[in-house]
Order: C-alpha cells, then structure tokens, then sequence
C-alpha cells in the first residue's frame, strides 16, 4: 500500500472520528490496522515533526505566517478507551478525558499542539506551547521561533505566566484588548486534524 494511499486513511479517520476497524475498504486506502500502524512508524521516526516544520518554512517564505502576535485556546475531547494522557472532566460528570491545547499565528496557523488530561489547568501549558514551536526557517538570516506577543484567555494568564513570557521577549496581551484572537485559533481547534493526530499519538487508547 503506498504512503499516500495510507495518508489519505489516516487523515480519513481523523477527520471523522470513526473507529480504525471501521476504515472502508473500499475507499482504497488500506485497513485500519495498516493505516494505525504506519501512523505510529511515522511517528516513531520523526515525520510528522519534520513535515510540520517544513510546512510553515513554506508559509514563512511565502510571508502568510503572522508572527506579530500569538493566540492560545483549548478544547476538551473525549477519550473512550482511557490513556496515559486523560483526567477527569470537571464539566462531563468527572469522566476520563483529555484536552487539545493548541497555538496558532495570528491568522490561525497552528504553530504547536499538546495534549493533556482533562483537568490540567490551561495555565500549566502556556509556556511548554511556546516551547514546543519549532524553528520556522524560509528566510535568509536566523530562523524564527516565537511570536512577539500573544493573546489567550483568562484560563491561560497569571502574573507569574506573564512575567515569565516577558523575560522570553513575548509580550502578554489582555484578551479584552482584542476580542477578534479568539477566531483564528477556535478555527483551528475545530479542523481537529492536528490535534487529533496529538490525540492518536500521545494517548494510543484513543485508537479503539
């Protein structure tokens, strides 16, 4: 079966949230079990880290990465099957679930994802997000990692989070200033590809 062929699976059962068992046939994109399988070689071996970073060198040479502010947000998922990445969720009766924590550009570009149990405050992440954006490249001259400033909500902001991004050279901003951050970074989090490939990777008991 030929790499692309198992991509399209993949990012077929990613999208959707079906079940790896239940990946038709037909559609010509191998079974489940391949598809789950090369997913984690790939995974094993780097790809998805190096095409990340190769993707946003292309955006950043093409001048559509927006680095002038970043935006931080959440979303809780449901993790049926359990995993070393839930908690319990204190808005869903106490149950097992995990959380995607995602950083986007200003126009929405997701630059890094986690993922968590889902009753780790939001704070706990904010810096390991900035962390964990790679070295966007594209350019002449030193590559690009973090944005200059970044907007997220309450969840995400202290005094201590705040004095912490300052000595990193990124400079907090109140969410109230600026409603409009929410947008791109809530677009992101509904595409749901990336994170859930953070979902199928860090928890494999999401792979039912």
């Amino acid at each position: 079966m030929s790499n692309r062929a198992v991509l399209n699976g993949i990012v077929f059962v990613l999208k959707t949230g079906i079940r790896w068992i239940d990946l038709p046939a037909e559609l010509g994109w191998g079974c489940g079990k391949v598809c789950r399988e090369r997913l984690r070689d790939w995974h094993e071996a780097g790809v998805w880290m190096a095409l990340h970073a190769g993707l946003l060198a292309e955006w950043h040479h093409a001048d559509k990465i927006d680095s002038s502010r970043a935006a931080m947000d959440s979303s809780k998922v449901r993790a049926l099957n359990g995993g070393n990445k839930t908690g319990k969720n204190p808005t869903d009766r106490g149950k097992e679930d995990s959380k995607h924590h995602v950083i986007t550009d200003a126009k929405g570009i997701p630059l890094a994802v986690s993922l968590t149990g889902a009753n780790r405050n939001d704070v706990t992440q904010a810096l390991s997000l900035f962390d964990a954006i790679p070295l966007v490249g594209g350019k002449p001259g030193r590559p690009r990692q973090r944005p200059d400033s970044t907007y997220a909500d309450r969840a995400y902001d202290s005094q201590k989070r705040r004095e912490e991004l300052r000595a990193r050279g990124i400079t907090p901003r109140s969410p109230a200033a600026d409603k409009p951050w929410q947008w791109p970074v809530g677009l992101s989090l509904r595409g749901r590809v990336g994170a859930g490939f953070a979902a199928r990777l860090q928890t494999p008991a999401h792979s039912r």
